[in-house]
């Protein structure tokens, strides 16, 4: 059975819950990963996000937001941080990521 959502927090900078494309339908849903496979960084279709790091399942996890190229994440820690969409490719955090699986 799916988490639900936390509650809808707004972020200093950021569109918040409220203002953001459906994470069901937005085009960017699926399997991230960075060119070495260190960071393996999945968008779900429910608005949160799984993150794995260097072999360590589930490193990061929380909720994100979509609003055209433009993403924004609240950790479940309530670490911010935030990407953007370019050419199909993923960029977040210093790192690019490309799709895998698609």
């Amino acid at each position: 059975m799916a988490r639900p959502l936390p509650p809808a927090i707004q972020v200093p900078g950021q569109p918040g819950p409220d203002h953001h494309d459906d994470p069901a339908r937005h085009p960017w849903l699926g399997l991230w990963v960075t060119d070495d496979g260190y960071i393996r960084h999945e968008l779900l279709p429910n608005g949160r996000y799984d993150e794995e790091r260097g072999g360590r399942k589930s490193a990061y996890q929380g909720r994100y937001w979509v609003r055209g190229e433009r993403i924004w994440y609240v950790d479940d820690t309530g670490f911010t941080a935030d990407g953007r969409f370019v050419g199909g490719v993923f960029h977040h955090g210093g790192y690019v990521f490309l799709r895998v699986g698609r």
